[in-house]
């Protein structure tokens, strides 16, 4: 039985991603439950942001841990999320602003079969 992955990455967001990184080296994302942008997802240069005891792992996105609090997971735990990137600037803190671009998340409900093989968070 093969695992699924919470996430994905459309080749846009990566190409935005791969951007990043060479401005900025290693890089996480965190999608928040409210603040500044609502909850769409975040990225920081690796250190820039302070992960809290309660932000769990959902994965990885090109190299680049995904992180949610535990209390905005509760919400997520039957989704697959989609990363994707659009153009239009956010309001957050969030290190694609400046090239006019946001990232952004698009979920889904899983299926049964695909809740009995997901990856656990961490």
């Amino acid at each position: 039985m093969s695992t699924i992955e919470r996430l994905s990455v459309s080749d846009a967001a990566i190409a935005i991603i791969e951007q990043l990184q060479a401005q900025h080296g290693e890089l996480i994302f965190h999608q928040s439950g409210g603040c500044c942008d609502g909850s769409a997802p975040m990225c920081f240069a690796k250190g820039e942001f302070i992960l809290g005891s309660r932000d769990l792992c959902l994965g990885e996105i090109h190299q680049c841990g995904f992180y949610m609090a535990a209390d905005q997971f509760s919400y997520y735990k039957n989704m697959h999320i989609h990363i994707d990137v659009c153009e239009g600037r956010g309001s957050s803190f969030s290190l694609e602003i400046p090239l006019g671009v946001r990232f952004m998340a698009v979920s889904r409900l899983l299926s049964e079969d695909e809740l009995a093989q997901i990856r656990p968070v961490v």
